[in-house]
């Protein structure tokens, strides 16, 4: 399927809200002043007619945090099977309309977890189990000079961070000839599982596969983290924070590269190191 054929499939609203807010403090000297801080509401999700989940998030890219997570939760099987998508704000609700499904959702919806995502993220059904039949290929290679790259792409980007704090940053890189890596999609909101959700939303749209792909979170990389990366087949993870180890047994598992610590030109591998190159000075 083509990227264009999968993205007119789908008949998806444009909702947006400020993602930023002013707002009045006191310092610690008792002066007023203007500072910014993001903003949060939430969105429940109804798959035709049925409620899913409420969400909180900052609602940067609704309509593929939607799509996203209905992938990774295995609630829909393909784009295909989705007729619309329409995010509401004043209602807080995204409306999901079906052209046909084959998913047990009952099934799936009674076996419930708790994740350490923030804001509380939600895994349904057996999921766990199903990473026991996900094993990444080996290969590709990912070089010294193209995490480096990367990490300063990070650094050097305009985000809501920089100007309000409070959110997490995930963003997807595709790797670019020896060296080079180049940017796809870079979303935050106020918890790194709905940033990760947009960003697979974003990819099942374009149908674009993860083999080639590089993922980086500004948050830890805990087993659902790791389970995400898997379901989109990408082969490395990066994150300048740090790793739980359900995480890292999960990668370990599913032959997956994860990269800890990342800044600047420090890294720390915790798995599948066989997938970077290092640069002869770096020996």
């Amino acid at each position: 399927m083509s990227s264009e054929a999968a993205k007119s499939t789908i008949q998806m609203s444009s909702a947006s809200v400020p993602l930023v807010h002013e707002v009045e403090v006191l310092d610690e000297a008792g002066r007023r002043k203007l500072t910014h801080i993001p903003g949060e509401r939430s969105l429940t999700i109804y798959l035709d007619r049925r409620e899913v989940v409420t969400l909180m998030t900052l609602g940067s890219a609704p309509e593929a945090l939607v799509l996203g997570y209905l992938r990774n939760q295995r609630l829909v099987e393909s784009p295909d099977d989705i007729e619309s998508i329409q995010v509401d704000w004043e209602t807080d609700s995204a409306a999901v309309k079906t052209r046909r499904s084959t998913v047990d959702i009952d099934a799936l919806t009674s076996k419930r977890v708790v994740t350490t995502g923030c804001g509380q993220g939600t895994m349904f059904g057996g999921l766990m189990e199903e990473m026991a039949e996900i094993r990444l290929p080996d290969g590709p290679k990912l070089t010294q000079e193209a995490i480096i790259t990367l990490v300063e792409n990070i650094r050097t980007h305009d985000t809501i961070y920089k100007k309000s704090g409070s959110v997490h940053a995930c963003a997807v890189f595709e790797r670019e000839g020896e060296h080079g890596v180049r940017l796809l999609h870079f979303i935050e909101d106020v918890g790194r599982h709905n940033a990760v959700d947009s960003i697979s939303g974003l990819m099942w749209l374009d149908n674009k596969p993860g083999r080639d792909l590089v993922f980086f979170t500004t948050g830890r990389l805990t087993s659902e983290m790791v389970i995400k990366g898997a379901q989109m087949g990408i082969p490395f993870l990066l994150t300048r924070s740090g790793v739980t180890l359900m995480g890292l047994e999960l990668a370990r598992k599913t032959n997956l590269t994860i990269l800890s610590r990342c800044s600047g030109k420090h890294f720390e591998i915790y798995n599948a190191p066989e997938r970077v190159v290092f640069s002869p000075k770096s020996q």
